[in-house]
Protein backbone atom coordinates (compact mmCIF):
# COMPACT_ATOMS: atom_id res chain seq x y z
CA UNK A 1 0.00 0.00 0.00
CA UNK A 2 2.95 2.36 0.51
CA UNK A 3 4.41 1.67 -2.86
CA UNK A 4 1.41 2.34 -4.41
CA UNK A 5 0.42 5.50 -2.39
CA UNK A 6 4.50 6.53 -3.23
CA UNK A 7 3.91 5.88 -6.57
CA UNK A 8 0.04 7.85 -6.76
CA UNK A 9 2.19 10.72 -5.35
CA UNK A 10 4.96 10.73 -8.21
CA UNK A 11 2.46 10.46 -11.05
CA UNK A 12 0.80 12.89 -9.92
CA UNK A 13 3.76 15.57 -9.30
CA UNK A 14 4.49 14.59 -12.61
CA UNK A 15 1.42 15.11 -14.15
CA UNK A 16 1.41 18.25 -12.41
CA UNK A 17 5.12 19.45 -13.95
CA UNK A 18 3.86 18.53 -17.35
CA UNK A 19 0.35 20.85 -17.28
CA UNK A 20 3.09 23.61 -15.35
CA UNK A 21 5.20 23.18 -18.55
CA UNK A 22 2.59 23.42 -20.97
CA UNK A 23 1.72 26.89 -19.60
CA UNK A 24 4.96 27.94 -19.35
CA UNK A 25 5.70 27.11 -23.28
CA UNK A 26 2.30 28.43 -24.20
CA UNK A 27 3.56 32.02 -22.39
CA UNK A 28 7.17 32.03 -23.39
CA UNK A 29 6.69 30.99 -27.19
CA UNK A 30 4.31 33.95 -27.49
CA UNK A 31 5.55 36.95 -25.64
CA UNK A 32 7.55 38.28 -28.76
CA UNK A 33 4.26 38.28 -30.39
CA UNK A 34 2.77 41.24 -27.78
CA UNK A 35 3.38 44.70 -29.12
CA UNK A 36 3.44 47.74 -28.20
CA UNK A 37 1.75 50.89 -28.97
CA UNK A 38 5.33 52.49 -30.21
CA UNK A 39 6.02 49.14 -32.38
CA UNK A 40 2.87 48.71 -34.71
CA UNK A 41 4.13 50.99 -37.19
CA UNK A 42 6.68 48.22 -37.94
CA UNK A 43 3.84 45.90 -38.74
CA UNK A 44 1.78 45.54 -42.38
CA UNK A 45 -0.56 44.37 -44.64
CA UNK A 46 -2.59 43.28 -41.41
CA UNK A 47 -5.97 41.69 -42.41
CA UNK A 48 -7.89 42.68 -39.20
CA UNK A 49 -7.70 43.82 -35.23
CA UNK A 50 -9.38 41.05 -34.05
CA UNK A 51 -11.30 42.08 -30.80
CA UNK A 52 -12.40 38.81 -28.30
CA UNK A 53 -15.59 39.06 -26.55
CA UNK A 54 -15.54 39.46 -22.51
CA UNK A 55 -19.35 40.11 -21.38
CA UNK A 56 -21.78 42.18 -21.42
CA UNK A 57 -24.02 44.21 -19.01
CA UNK A 58 -27.41 44.29 -20.19
CA UNK A 59 -27.01 46.52 -22.93
CA UNK A 60 -23.27 47.89 -22.31
CA UNK A 61 -19.87 46.22 -22.68
CA UNK A 62 -18.40 44.45 -18.95
CA UNK A 63 -15.36 47.03 -18.36
CA UNK A 64 -12.90 44.49 -19.33
CA UNK A 65 -14.83 44.05 -22.66
CA UNK A 66 -14.59 47.96 -22.79
CA UNK A 67 -11.05 48.39 -22.62
CA UNK A 68 -10.07 45.53 -25.51
CA UNK A 69 -13.34 47.71 -27.52
CA UNK A 70 -11.39 51.05 -26.24
CA UNK A 71 -7.84 49.99 -27.40
CA UNK A 72 -8.91 48.09 -30.35
CA UNK A 73 -10.33 51.47 -31.82
CA UNK A 74 -7.27 52.69 -30.79
CA UNK A 75 -5.54 50.64 -33.11
CA UNK A 76 -7.40 50.85 -35.99
CA UNK A 77 -7.95 54.69 -35.66
CA UNK A 78 -3.97 54.77 -35.91
CA UNK A 79 -3.64 52.49 -38.95
CA UNK A 80 -3.34 49.60 -37.72
CA UNK A 81 -5.53 47.31 -39.92
CA UNK A 82 -8.37 49.04 -41.91
CA UNK A 83 -10.80 46.21 -40.62
CA UNK A 84 -11.87 45.19 -36.98
CA UNK A 85 -13.58 41.99 -36.17
CA UNK A 86 -15.63 41.60 -33.03
CA UNK A 87 -15.91 38.08 -31.90
CA UNK A 88 -17.85 36.92 -29.41
CA UNK A 89 -20.92 35.15 -28.02
CA UNK A 90 -24.44 35.43 -29.75
CA UNK A 91 -25.38 32.16 -28.93
CA UNK A 92 -29.64 33.17 -28.14
CA UNK A 93 -31.12 36.10 -29.08
CA UNK A 94 -31.30 37.23 -25.29
CA UNK A 95 -27.18 37.31 -25.08
CA UNK A 96 -25.74 39.08 -28.07
CA UNK A 97 -22.18 40.05 -27.26
CA UNK A 98 -21.20 41.36 -31.22
CA UNK A 99 -23.63 43.78 -31.69
CA UNK A 100 -22.88 45.58 -28.45
CA UNK A 101 -19.31 45.53 -29.59
CA UNK A 102 -20.41 46.97 -32.99
CA UNK A 103 -22.76 49.71 -31.68
CA UNK A 104 -19.69 50.43 -29.31
CA UNK A 105 -17.55 51.03 -31.98
CA UNK A 106 -19.71 53.08 -33.94
CA UNK A 107 -20.69 55.76 -31.71
CA UNK A 108 -16.36 55.62 -31.30
CA UNK A 109 -16.46 57.10 -34.52
CA UNK A 110 -15.56 53.31 -36.52
CA UNK A 111 -17.67 53.39 -39.78
CA UNK A 112 -19.97 50.29 -39.45
CA UNK A 113 -18.71 48.87 -42.96
CA UNK A 114 -15.33 48.31 -41.60
CA UNK A 115 -16.54 46.70 -38.33
CA UNK A 116 -17.43 42.65 -38.84
CA UNK A 117 -19.14 40.44 -36.18
CA UNK A 118 -18.19 36.86 -35.49
CA UNK A 119 -21.69 35.80 -34.19
CA UNK A 120 -20.22 32.39 -33.14
CA UNK A 121 -16.96 32.90 -31.38
CA UNK A 122 -17.66 31.53 -27.90
CA UNK A 123 -14.57 30.39 -27.30
CA UNK A 124 -10.58 31.74 -27.65
CA UNK A 125 -10.31 28.51 -30.18
CA UNK A 126 -13.34 29.00 -31.60
CA UNK A 127 -12.74 32.73 -32.15
CA UNK A 128 -9.31 31.74 -34.33
CA UNK A 129 -10.59 29.14 -36.11
CA UNK A 130 -13.37 30.84 -37.84
CA UNK A 131 -11.34 33.67 -37.78
CA UNK A 132 -9.21 31.62 -40.44
CA UNK A 133 -11.95 29.29 -41.79
CA UNK A 134 -14.73 31.73 -42.30
CA UNK A 135 -13.04 35.49 -42.63
CA UNK A 136 -9.79 33.80 -44.27
CA UNK A 137 -7.55 36.12 -42.42
CA UNK A 138 -3.52 35.12 -42.53
CA UNK A 139 -2.07 38.21 -40.53
CA UNK A 140 -4.05 39.68 -37.53
CA UNK A 141 -3.84 41.32 -34.25
CA UNK A 142 -5.67 40.31 -31.42
CA UNK A 143 -7.02 42.38 -28.64
CA UNK A 144 -7.47 41.33 -25.00
CA UNK A 145 -6.18 41.58 -21.41
CA UNK A 146 -2.72 39.98 -21.69
CA UNK A 147 -3.14 36.98 -18.86
CA UNK A 148 -5.50 35.97 -21.96
CA UNK A 149 -3.60 37.43 -24.83
CA UNK A 150 -0.41 34.09 -24.55
CA UNK A 151 -3.58 31.47 -25.37
CA UNK A 152 -5.17 33.44 -27.99
CA UNK A 153 -1.71 34.25 -29.90
CA UNK A 154 -0.48 30.41 -29.24
CA UNK A 155 -4.24 29.05 -30.84
CA UNK A 156 -3.97 31.65 -33.97
CA UNK A 157 -0.25 30.26 -34.62
CA UNK A 158 -1.10 27.01 -34.35
CA UNK A 159 -3.57 27.16 -36.57
CA UNK A 160 -1.55 28.99 -39.57
CA UNK A 161 -2.35 32.49 -38.60
CA UNK A 162 0.13 34.97 -38.41
CA UNK A 163 -1.09 36.58 -35.01
CA UNK A 164 0.18 39.30 -33.05
CA UNK A 165 -1.59 40.75 -29.70
CA UNK A 166 -2.01 44.51 -28.02
CA UNK A 167 -2.51 44.25 -24.53
CA UNK A 168 -5.85 45.85 -22.87
CA UNK A 169 -4.66 46.51 -18.99
CA UNK A 170 -5.36 50.06 -18.33
CA UNK A 171 -7.17 49.19 -14.77
CA UNK A 172 -7.29 46.23 -11.98
CA UNK A 173 -10.31 43.84 -12.04
CA UNK A 174 -12.22 42.21 -9.38
CA UNK A 175 -11.64 38.64 -9.35
CA UNK A 176 -8.62 38.56 -11.33
CA UNK A 177 -6.65 35.95 -9.33
CA UNK A 178 -9.39 33.51 -10.37
CA UNK A 179 -9.35 34.75 -14.08
CA UNK A 180 -5.49 33.80 -13.63
CA UNK A 181 -5.92 30.44 -11.82
CA UNK A 182 -8.37 29.42 -14.93
CA UNK A 183 -5.79 30.55 -17.30
CA UNK A 184 -3.67 27.46 -16.58
CA UNK A 185 -6.42 25.08 -17.42
CA UNK A 186 -7.55 26.85 -20.39
CA UNK A 187 -4.07 26.93 -21.72
CA UNK A 188 -3.79 23.17 -21.27
CA UNK A 189 -7.12 23.16 -23.13
CA UNK A 190 -6.37 25.23 -26.27
CA UNK A 191 -2.88 23.58 -26.42
CA UNK A 192 -4.27 20.19 -26.88
CA UNK A 193 -7.08 21.78 -29.23
CA UNK A 194 -5.02 23.15 -31.17
CA UNK A 195 -3.13 19.98 -31.73
CA UNK A 196 -6.27 18.08 -32.75
CA UNK A 197 -8.06 21.00 -34.34
CA UNK A 198 -11.34 20.03 -33.57
CA UNK A 199 -14.10 22.04 -35.71
CA UNK A 200 -15.97 24.54 -33.92
CA UNK A 201 -19.76 24.55 -32.70
CA UNK A 202 -20.72 26.56 -36.40
CA UNK A 203 -18.87 27.17 -39.34
CA UNK A 204 -20.57 28.69 -42.56
CA UNK A 205 -20.04 30.97 -45.95
CA UNK A 206 -16.57 32.32 -45.98
CA UNK A 207 -16.86 36.00 -45.62
CA UNK A 208 -13.88 38.19 -47.35
CA UNK A 209 -12.59 40.75 -44.51
CA UNK A 210 -11.55 43.08 -47.47
CA UNK A 211 -15.18 43.54 -47.80
CA UNK A 212 -18.42 45.61 -46.30
CA UNK A 213 -18.74 44.55 -42.81
CA UNK A 214 -22.50 45.22 -42.88
CA UNK A 215 -22.90 41.83 -44.41
CA UNK A 216 -22.66 40.44 -41.03
CA UNK A 217 -25.42 42.74 -39.19
CA UNK A 218 -28.44 40.84 -38.20
CA UNK A 219 -30.49 43.60 -36.87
Amino acid sequence: MKKIMIFIFLFLIILFLFFLGINVFVVFSTENKIIKNNEFSKLNNIDAIIILGAGIWGDKPSPMLEDRLNEGINLYKAGVAKKIIMSGDHGTKEYDEVNIMKKYAIEKGVPSEDIFMDHAGFSTYESMYRAKEIFEVKKIVVVTQKYHLHRALYTANALGIEAYGSGSDPREYSGQIFREIREIAARDKDFFQSIFKPKPTLLGDTIEVSGNGDITNDK
